[in-house]
């Protein structure tokens, strides 16, 4: 009588036990709540060394599924590092108009919170001069000053005047100043100047002459036309000059005022210069027009929205491009959206009378300018989704210098000016965010990116399961309910919280990763909990669990309905030859549960091999297809070594009707092959599991928790025989992370779990015969179905 006890796994082996029992605390409100990164000491250290290196290129690519931690932890990260180097790098950009060209404007650099400063200083002195500017030209020394100009002017105009009329008078004409202008009179004999009505009682003959004479004078005296034009000329260049010197004596303190205060490098001063310069140039504009409060007929249709003399005042403005006044510490900045425009900035229109026109003050800063000095983190996969953002990106690090450019020309308006910003220099780290796809996708068909890119954090999706890890596991909880001002959790709660955790894992030894999880159940475990309770308890946590679970699970009952109801056939009692219960694991979103399968095979003569009649139909992935000829290859080492192997086996999932992948089913469909071979009956109590090599080893397989207590719940609903149970690869032990029901129901012998390493060990379990008697009858039946071969071939002949 075989002894198959041997196989079943220990009760102590079907889940952790003793997660917390070293650590001394009641409730977590007793434990320190620093949130630490938790056992990603790879992904830490390459991080680390990533953010150590300035050198160009060191860019970081942060590897990990969703759920991890990746951007809470780099940013932690980021924190930390740069609290210990105590450096910043943070620097104020403000756009200014180029005087010289107005269409490239100007960048210039400040520390941090000098900008501000700068643009006050800049718009008050603006002010300042509006006001200053008309008080000083309306001042007696100006006016005494400008009398002397025109005096001077008035002196030789008449001087020139009179030589003309020395010249005119023996023509008959007289020169004089009118509204109309220097003008030429005729004069009568007498010298005096001849009146309208004297003119009116003239013939055409003479009215013509004079005209003529006229004519011929105004020619004859351009010379001394020319001499009043230049006198006006030289009037109004010493004019200018005056108005020059006099603003220069004014805007001259102000100018030193500014270098003194900023001037340290030469490409401010240059701009200080040029500002003050302008503005000397310029100083008619600062005058007082006094043109009241007058509005132009197109301002009353809200058609113009500034005066031209307010218009031209926005050159002196500035734009306070990047403000880091209030950014004490190292800048972390995280976008969502990378956009072409949202990465590099862009420049804004507005529309005027059907016109877009824009200017310097127009410029906005994109997420490159926002973290310059500090650090941008982008998920690659929202980079790679939007058009032109990766080789901008790029294209800024290749360069060090961010460049607002625009893509296209601006549709259904007249564009009447367009701008070239100057670049600004880029001093950033980059870090992506991504999965390990993306990364093999862009390493192996981007060359760029291997060079900007070259360092690579990985982050684990399961972490060791030691004191250290669970210890801030809790600190994690702890942290959660202090900042989200929750109820803390018990003892008992919080290893609830960490078997879930090791669940997750799907491994014994180890915790999972996606701290998302964890804070999840954290969340849903405290909204459950009974307002009366001061804590939440362990209950509240396993109610949580199990709603999870309800919400996610219409598709597992609707199947096991169908199994009650016999819809879906299946036996768990008795023994059948050719026929044997499989598992698989089937999902739907987040939750994923077992789903037990009937599978046969029925085997007669020929030469055919193993028929897997999902694969005849394309309903076979190619894992399963390798799993089906592994079986080929077994049966053939096995038992075709001497004669080879006349028979046809076809294998089916029954009642499937959908696609099949993956081989852990492989070892369940041998054994089904081997039954139907030698006619031995298995038993159907027990459902299987693993994958198989060709040499008859057992190989581990995923979901072996599910696919366990898929069956479990099978059989509670046709009623338990003490005899059912599950049979998985021996590997799987360090998996096991069952519910406390099936652990109850095994402690009691209700229900039962083998582990096993061979082909052979699952056999015997499975019929209750030893190998070699089981060798000996598939020997035999194969040796018959050969010798009725061998007949037929010889009738034939015959």
């Amino acid at each position: 009588m075989l002894n198959i006890d041997k196989y079943k796994v220990r009760v102590e082996d079907l889940k952790p036990s003793s997660l917390i029992e070293d650590l001394s605390f009641s409730t977590t409100e007793e434990i320190d709540s620093k949130r630490e990164i938790i056992g990603q000491d790879r992904a830490v250290k390459a991080i680390e060394f990533g953010l150590k290196m300035k050198k160009s290129g060191y860019n970081i690519y942060v590897v990990g599924t969703n759920g991890l931690g990746r951007v809470s932890y780099t940013s932690e990260l980021i924190k930390k590092y740069t609290s210990n180097n105590k450096q910043n790098n943070n620097r104020d950009w403000v756009y200014v108009n180029n005087f010289k060209n107005i269409n490239e404007p100007i960048a210039l650099s400040f520390k941090s919170g000098v900008g501000k400063i700068f643009k006050e200083d800049i718009e008050e002195i603006i002010q300042k001069l509006k006001c200053e500017v008309p008080k000083l030209f309306n001042s007696k020394e100006y006016e005494y000053h400008s009398r002397i100009l025109m005096s001077e002017l008035e002196n030789s105009i008449q001087g020139i005047i009179s030589e003309l009329n020395e010249f005119a008078k023996p023509r008959g004409f007289k020169f004089e100043v009118t509204e109309r202008g220097l003008v030429s009179i005729p004069i009568k004999e007498d010298g005096t100047l001849m009146q309208e009505q004297e003119l009116g009682q003239l013939t055409p003959t003479q009215i013509n002459k004079l005209r003529e004479e006229g004519l011929k004078l105004n020619q004859d005296s351009k010379e001394y036309i020319d001499k009043i034009k230049n006198c006006e000329d030289d009037y109004k260049n010493k004019t200018i000059d005056l108005d020059k010197n006099v603003g220069r004596s004014l805007v001259g303190f102000y100018d030193k005022y500014l270098l003194d205060k900023y001037g340290k490098e030469e490409k401010i001063q240059r701009y200080i210069n040029d500002l003050c310069n302008d503005i000397v140039n310029n100083i008619d504009k600062f005058k007082d027009k006094n043109e009241g409060n007058q509005q132009k007929p197109m301002a009353l249709f809200g058609m113009m929205g500034q005066k031209n003399d307010d218009k031209f005042f926005n050159r002196y403005k500035v734009n306070l491009f990047i403000d880091n006044s209030e950014c004490e510490d190292c800048k972390i900045i995280v976008e969502s959206n990378p956009t072409y425009y949202n990465l590099i900035g862009c420049i804004e229109y507005k529309n005027e009378i059907g016109a877009l026109t824009t200017s310097f003050t127009e410029i906005k800063p994109g997420a490159l300018h926002k973290a310059n000095g500090g650090y941008l983190i982008i998920n690659v996969k929202d980079l790679l989704s939007n058009p032109f953002s990766w080789d901008c990106l790029k294209r800024s690090l290749k360069t060090g210098k961010i460049s607002i450019e625009s893509l296209n020309k601006q549709y259904g308006y007249l564009v009447t000016s367009t701008l070239k910003p100057e670049p600004i220099d880029l001093d950033v780290k980059v870090i992506l965010i991504g999965d390990s796809r993306y990364y093999g996708l862009l390493y192996s068909y981007e060359e760029d990116f291997r060079n900007l890119f070259k360092v690579m954090a990985d982050f684990d999706i399961e972490i060791d399961k030691n004191d250290e890890n669970i210890y801030k596991t809790i600190q994690l909880i702890a942290d959660t309910c202090n900042n989200e001002k929750l109820k803390h959790f018990e003892r008992d709660a919080v290893e609830k919280v960490i078997e879930y955790s090791i669940k997750l894992s799907d491994n014994k030894d180890k915790l999972t990763a996606r701290v998302s999880n964890i804070i999840d159940l954290v969340y849903e475990s405290e909204a459950i909990s009974d307002d009366s309770e001061l804590y939440v308890t362990a209950k509240d946590v396993q109610n949580a669990i199990e709603q999870k679970v309800y919400r996610n699970n219409k598709y597992e009952e609707k199947l096991n309905e169908m199994f009650e109801d016999k819809t879906l056939l299946i036996d768990i009692e008795g023994e059948k030859v050719g026929q044997i219960n499989g598992l698989a694991v089937m999902g739907t979103g987040e939750y994923s549960f077992g789903k037990p399968s009937k599978i046969t095979a029925s085997t007669y003569r020929g030469r055919h091999g193993v028929i897997n009649i999902e694969r005849e139909i394309k309903q076979s992935g190619s894992i399963h297809d390798k799993g089906v000829l592994i079986l080929s290859g077994y049966l053939g080492e096995r038992y075709g070594k001497e004669r080879p192997l006349s028979i046809t086996t076809s294998i089916t999932f029954e009642q499937n009707y959908s696609g099949v992948d993956g081989d852990s089913a492989s070892s369940t469909e041998l054994y089904a092959i081997i039954s139907s071979i030698a006619d031995i009956p298995i038993k159907q109590s027990i459902a299987v599991t693993g994958s198989v090599s060709q040499k008859g080893e057992i190989q581990p397989i995923g979901g072996v928790n599910q696919k366990i207590e898929g069956f479990f719940d099978v059989c509670k609903l046709k009623g338990f025989s003490q005899k059912q149970g599950v049979m998985i690869p021996i590997q799987n032990v360090k998996n096991l992370i069952l519910k406390d029901e099936i652990v109850e129901a095994v402690k009691a012998g209700t229900f039962s779990i083998y582990a096993i390493s061979s082909i052979e060990e699952g056999l015997e379990i499975l019929t209750g015969k030893t190998i070699d008697e089981i060798d000996n009858l598939v020997k035999d039946k194969l040796e018959s179905l050969r010798q009725i071969d061998k007949k037929d071939r010889d009738d034939k002949k015959e």
